[in-house]
């Protein structure tokens, strides 16, 4: 009775109808990151190649790295900031343990990867296109399910708080 007079239940429904609208913005964040990739890119590594490392043919310069230094620079805290605060959502769901571990290191290594594949292909090896592929693939991977179990376990509380209400 008590969690209905001071108001306690109010404010969780608040905070869950926040952190479902936090969710729909990371959802937009992953649809425009990849619209983004294919803007530039392909899956394939001959367009990760003239991406990052040009193509004298076609007349695009290779990415330079003052340029690959200031993406860098913003994208290394602004993931960061979204891996911890999905993967802090996600750690009060009550999926297991190991799949938080999991999903969570999943997440950090992709968000890395994704940022220093770019990297590897322009200052160490075309072969590391590959790389950029899979890190990409494996970050989009990644914040979906997060964005997915945060969502779901979300509605699934909201739905349990109503119908304790009801009662």
């Amino acid at each position: 009775m008590r969690y209905f007079v001071n108001g306690e239940q109010q404010r969780k429904l608040l905070l869950n109808a926040l952190v479902l609208m936090f969710l729909a913005y990371v959802f937009l964040l992953g649809i425009s990151n990849a619209m983004m990739y294919f803007n530039h890119m392909a899956l394939t590594p001959d367009s990760v190649n003239t991406y990052y490392r040009g193509n004298e043919e076609l007349f695009i310069p290779a990415k330079s790295y003052e340029g690959m230094l200031e993406v860098l620079h913003f994208h290394l805290f602004a993931m960061g900031m979204l891996a911890v605060t999905l993967t802090h959502l996600m750690l009060m769901t009550e999926f297991s343990t190991s799949l938080k571990i999991w999903l969570s290191s999943l997440t950090f290594f992709s968000a890395l990867a994704d940022e220093l594949a770019g990297w590897f292909v322009r200052f160490v090896h075309p072969l590391f296109a590959y790389f950029k592929i899979g890190a990409f693939l494996t970050l989009e991977f990644s914040l979906f399910a997060l964005t997915l179990i945060v969502a779901w376990s979300l509605m699934r509380a909201r739905v349990h708080i109503l119908r304790k209400s009801d009662e």
